[in-house]
């Protein structure tokens, strides 16, 4: 049999992870944009048909990336050279222009199939790419996750298919268009978390032809790639640790796959020695931000922690904390995915802050009935919300919530030591972000959160808030409490 083999590569939420880290006594070098560049050249120089992709969040959770809204990851990214890419939902966090004027940048495809002008019913960015790889056609498709409907709510022009059945049909649209075209393979590149990809995949028509889904979103790691419905589902976890490699085996007569095999391969300095040239390109940024950012803004008393965005964390509980005493609110929910180390000080530079908490938000002031609380409770606690793909939340120290995963329901709701009151006031410190979107995420409408007062402006810039009080307050501690309990 003539064969052919066609190395296939992947990557997702990369968000800007530029610099690798040194580990253990040897000074093991992990991750990092120049030690993934060297394994890249390597590839592509030993093997005769390589392509790489990427699903999503390039950019958003590096102090490197946000300094320059995202223009120097995406510098990189086409020093990478990626043959396909789609949107995730933080390539909206610098605005719709911004994202439009960085896809113009990108000397690469940037694809997605259900983002839409809404009055014209047109596809904001190429909806697919068609890659010929030595007389084998594959197709990419990008799908986008939901989120990005919630960037997108102040603009009246531009709009998602926001639910998986939608996005489904897209998909069987683009598929039933380009039969013609002769498509030998077709694999989906999504950004809607590993569990939406198997749901996405049990609802394709096998007659479409869709071979595989490439995601993102939900920072799986796997060991093996799922299959559902026919269709092979993989994803590579997140930041430039590793990344997903599948080796293709293709039956050069008929242009069907005969084999394949996957692997997620750490990026050490064990695979390969970093690119020496886009280590320099990066240094370049690198010494700009350190001169700006390397002073010293104050100590912990500890190191603290934000291991899981799921649970409470020692360092999710300091920055709510520090909130409530500002905003001066009963309770504040601080978004968990706002956090995006797992660690920080003891010694706290302004660059360590910001690259722990890089969003530049409003935090909002509502004053809402304990009916309503508890509601918000309930549906941020329920287990659904805690597969990785939810949105999750850090409280402050007066609030004691219990939930039973048993029963589905919340236990207990207590603020400062007292129950909260169905019919009493409380008032709520909330992000911008996610009072827009308060429906999806917590459960309740914006017409409810506001029917008793309109919504006060705390701050104008949240992190401006936490850089100011860390300033000013020295060996700061916090713990995991219960502030959060799950039965």
């Amino acid at each position: 049999m003539n064969t052919k083999h066609i190395t296939l590569l992947h990557s997702n939420d990369m968000h800007g992870d530029f610099l690798a880290e040194t580990r253990g006594e040897g000074g093991h070098l992990i991750g990092g944009l120049a030690l993934l560049s060297g394994y890249l050249n390597r590839v592509r120089q030993t093997e005769k048909n390589v392509l790489y992709v990427i699903s999503g969040d390039m950019v958003q959770g590096s102090l490197l990336d946000a300094e320059f809204r995202g223009i120097s990851t995406m510098e990189v990214m086409n020093y990478l050279a990626p043959d396909a890419v789609t949107l995730g939902n933080h390539e909206l966090d610098y605005g719709l222009p911004h994202l439009l004027f960085l896809e113009k940048m990108a000397n690469f495809p940037i694809v997605n199939a259900n983002l839409y002008i809404k009055k014209y019913h047109k596809r904001l960015m190429q909806p697919y790419v068609v890659l010929n790889v030595d007389g084998f056609k594959i197709m990419f498709i990008g799908i986008i996750t939901d989120a990005v409907l919630m960037s997108l709510r102040t603009d009246s022009l531009v709009g998602t298919l926001v639910d998986l059945e939608d996005a489904a049909a897209e998909v069987g649209r683009i598929c039933n268009a380009y039969k013609d075209t002769d498509i030998d393979l077709t694999v989906l590149l999504t950004h809607i978390g590993f569990e939406s990809d198997k749901a996405l995949a049990a609802m394709l028509d096998p007659a479409w032809g869709v071979d595989g889904i490439i995601g993102g979103h939900s920072h799986t790691i796997l060991e093996q790639p799922e299959v559902v419905n026919n269709i092979v589902i993989a994803q590579a976890g997140t930041g430039t640790d590793q990344i997903g490699r599948f080796d293709l085996v293709v039956d050069g007569d008929t242009n069907r796959i005969v084999e394949w095999k996957w692997q997620l391969i750490p990026v050490d300095s064990n695979l390969a020695e970093p690119d020496p040239e886009l280590q320099l390109f990066i240094d370049s940024y690198k010494d700009a931000v350190d001169r700006k950012y390397n002073s010293l803004l104050c100590r912990l008393a500890q190191q603290l922690t934000h291991p899981r965005r799921e649970e409470e964390t020692s360092l999710g509980n300091l920055f709510a904390d520090v909130f409530a005493e500002r905003g001066r609110t009963e309770a504040v929910l601080i978004g968990s995915g706002s956090i995006r180390t797992e660690e920080l000080g003891p010694l706290v530079t302004l660059g360590n802050l910001r690259q722990t908490f890089p969003y530049d938000d409003t935090m909002l002031r509502l004053t809402i009935t304990g009916s309503q609380l508890r509601r918000i409770f309930s549906h941020i606690m329920r287990p659904e919300n805690r597969d990785g793909e939810g949105e999750c939340y850090q409280v402050n120290r007066e609030v004691e919530a219990i939930y039973s995963d048993g029963a589905r329901s919340l236990v207990s709701l207590r603020l400062a030591g007292q129950p909260v009151a169905d019919d009493r006031q409380y008032t709520l410190a909330l992000q911008g972000f996610h009072y827009k979107s308060s429906e999806s995420n917590l459960g309740i409408p914006n017409a409810e959160l506001t029917a008793l007062a309109e919504p006060q402006v705390v701050t104008t810039s949240a992190r401006d808030v936490l850089e100011e009080y860390m300033r000013s307050h020295q060996n700061l501690n916090s713990r995991v409490e219960g502030r959060l309990q799950y039965r």
